[in-house]
Parts: C-alpha cells; sequence; structure tokens
C-alpha cells in the first residue's frame, strides 16, 4: 500500500468523517492507479438544483461577476500561435532553470547541456500538463455548480465559466501539443482531489475543491510562472489564463463565505475546515515531480531520496510554498482557518500568508506584479 494511502487513512485520528469521504478517492487514485487510465467515468451524486419563480438571485456581487465575464472572453484563435518557441533554450526560458526539482545538486552539476535541457523540457512540459489537467476538471466542476447552486446569479456567472475553462483547455492542451510536444499523465494526488469534488454529493464542496483550492493553487502557480517566463507565447497566454481565473476564485468566495461564516451548522464548518487542510496537504505533495524521477532517473535514486532532495532544496520549497499566497487568505476569507486549524497550515509553512488580499480584493494588475 502506498504511503498516500496510509497518509489518508492515518486522517482518522484527525477527522474520522474526513478520512471517510476522501477515502474512495484515495483508493481509486493511489491504490488502484486510475490515474494511468486514458479515459476514466466518476460518477457523482449532487443534486440539480431548479428554481421555477427564479426567486433567489443571491449575493449582487453575482451579477458583477456575470456583467465583468461577458466583457471579458477573448478568444484563443488571437494569441500568436506563430511564435516559435524552443523548451531547450536556456537563454530564453519557459520555466527558470533554477526551479527545477534537481537544480544545485550534484546529479544536476554531472548533466551535460544537452541533458540538462531535456530536464527543463520535460520540467516545463509536466508543470503545465498537471495545469491542462486541472483545467479540465475545473470545466466539469464549473458545470457541476452552474446545476447545483442554489442561487440563479451564480448560475448566471457559472456558465460564463463553463467557457472560460474550455477555453483554457484549449490553449493548454494546444500549447503541449503544439509547442512543447509532450504531455504528462495527471499527477495522482491533483486525481485525487479531482475525484473527491467530482463525486461528492454536496454543492459547496464542489465550489471548496475547485474555485478555492485547485483553482486559488492555480492562481498562485501562474502568476509564479508568468513573472519567471521569457517565452512570450506562454506569457501572454498566462495573463488571459490569469484574468479569467481571479473570478473564478472571487466567484468561490461570494459563494461561501456567507454560507460557511453564517448559515451552515459548526460541525458542517469544522469538517469543511478538515477537508480543506487535508486537500492542501495533497496540493503540497503534487509537486514533488515523481514523474520525472521515473523518467530519468528511477535507477539512479529511490523515490525515498528524491522525495528528501525536493523537500531539502530551499528553491523547490519557497516554490511549493509560494503557490499558497492565494489559496490561504481565501480559506481565511470564506471562515475556514480558525485558531483551531492555524497550527496545522503553520507547520506546513504557508500560514504566513494569512494577511494577503483575497481574491475579492485582488486587481489583474496586482495578481500579475506579485
Amino acid at each position: 500500500m502506498s504511503a498516500s494511502i496510509l497518509d489518508i487513512t492515518d486522517m482518522a485520528s484527525r477527522n474520522v468523517k474526513v478520512a471517510w469521504d476522501l477515502l474512495p478517492s484515495a483508493v481509486s487514485g493511489y491504490f488502484l492507479q486510475e490515474s494511468k487510465k486514458n479515459q476514466i467515468d466518476i460518477k457523482s451524486s449532487h443534486a440539480i438544483h431548479y428554481d421555477w419563480k427564479y426567486s433567489q438571485f443571491g449575493n449582487q456581487e453575482f451579477q458583477n461577476l456575470y456583467d465583468k465575464a461577458k466583457k471579458g472572453q477573448w478568444d484563443a484563435n488571437d494569441l500568436p500561435w506563430n511564435t516559435s518557441v524552443d523548451p531547450h533554450n536556456f537563454e530564453l526560458e519557459i520555466f527558470p532553470e533554477k526551479l527545477q526539482p534537481m537544480y544545485g545538486t550534484d546529479m544536476y552539476r554531472l548533466m551535460d547541456k544537452n541533458m540538462k535541457g531535456q530536464m527543463l523540457h520535460s520540467t516545463t512540459a509536466w508543470l503545465l500538463s498537471q495545469f491542462l489537467h486541472g483545467e479540465q476538471g475545473a470545466l466539469y466542476a464549473a458545470a457541476m455548480t452552474v446545476e447545483a447552486t442554489p442561487w440563479m446569479g451564480a448560475k448566471y456567472y457559472g456558465s460564463t465559466q463553463v467557457m472560460d475553462e474550455a477555453r483554457h483547455v484549449e490553449v493548454f492542451a494546444k500549447y503541449l501539443n503544439d509547442k512543447l510536444g509532450k504531455l504528462y499523465h495527471i499527477n495522482d494526488n491533483l486525481f485525487v482531489v479531482i475525484h473527491a469534488l467530482t463525486s461528492a454529493g454536496d454543492w459547496d464542496l464542489k465550489f471548496l475543491g475547485m474555485q478555492i483550492m485547485i483553482e486559488g493553487l492555480a492562481l498562485g502557480a501562474f502568476g509564479l510562472m508568468y513573472k519567471f517566463t521569457k517565452e512570450p507565447l506562454l506569457k501572454q497566454l498566462l495573463k488571459q489564463v490569469i484574468s479569467d481565473e481571479s473570478r473564478h476564485v472571487h466567484y468561490g468566495v461570494e459563494a461561501l463565505r456567507d454560507y460557511y461564516t453564517k448559515e451552515c451548522s459548526e460541525s458542517v464548518r469544522r469538517d469543511r475546515e478538515d477537508w480543506a487542510y487535508e486537500v492542501s496537504i495533497m496540493l503540497r505533495n503534487r509537486f514533488m515531480f515523481k514523474e520525472l524521477r521515473e523518467e530519468y532517473f528511477a535507477h539512479k535514486i529511490s523515490e525515498e531520496n528524491w522525495i528528501k532532495m525536493v523537500l531539502e532544496s530551499d528553491i523547490m520549497s519557497e516554490f511549493r510554498k509560494s503557490l499558497f499566497s492565494r489559496l490561504i487568505p481565501n480559506l481565511k476569507a470564506i471562515g475556514l482557518l480558525s485558531d483551531r486549524i492555524k497550527p496545522k497550515y503553520e507547520a506546513l509553512g504557508i500560514l504566513k500568508f494569512e494577511n494577503g488580499l483575497a481574491a475579492d480584493k485582488l486587481s489583474l494588475n496586482e495578481l500579475l506584479a506579485a
């Protein structure tokens, strides 16, 4: 049984209900390795909410987001796809060399320039592949939230996110296939999170899992890559995607803030707080780059030593932590960062972001400049 399965079963010592809820997804991803299949069906049990009187519009901010989304639509075909991209080019890096998982180690220093170029190519392809898989999950989750949300205003806005996510899948798939020529399977940890929120029956878990957790982390990741990349096509692509993602996370904050702080029971709120923490661990563990070890170094370094190397790398540690810079403030904004749970995030090294601005307070320029 994998360490990840043991991590999930160990959750029983923290919150039995959350462990039970996540266990089927963990078995599917970690034990049955269904994440390695090319196609998979996941059964969802959410209710579809109709309002024949169209009376529950919900938060007025839903209308504001809807209006902003209509004006913010863009066409993927307008991006400069004729740009020549060389994924091995250290002078025009797609992703910084120093942020590669092996950078600074003896193994990396002994590589020749050709091998270092392959690693740069593969690291970039792996990261963008996980972005792509996350966007496909967001496409389906957005469609589900349109069905499941109790507010008509949220349904209006949610319909625009479905279009946004389809466009994101389109551009990342095109970049990976046409410019990098390399695509990796979905990471086990990301698969388990997507499986859990897709199969969940409660509408708020779909919002929490996708709008706050996956989209919040993606917003941090996209911002970091936008800041560091020197490749002009990817930089423009990311700017357009970030403009959409900022609305998506804002939407999640607006949909969940009142529900968790005023409407749901304290026991439900605590369960969601614990669920978000466990998902944070999985999303952190997603960035161990184990697939690169399997592809290039399985005969040279054990998985245990590879993980130790990645965890002990100062640069990679800061990279992983920085991805949470957009997630933690949003958890605080929706009431899922109580004094009870804070020490656990402190132990992960990411509580330092709690006083950052939540998605509803950040402009596009602030997101790009971060």
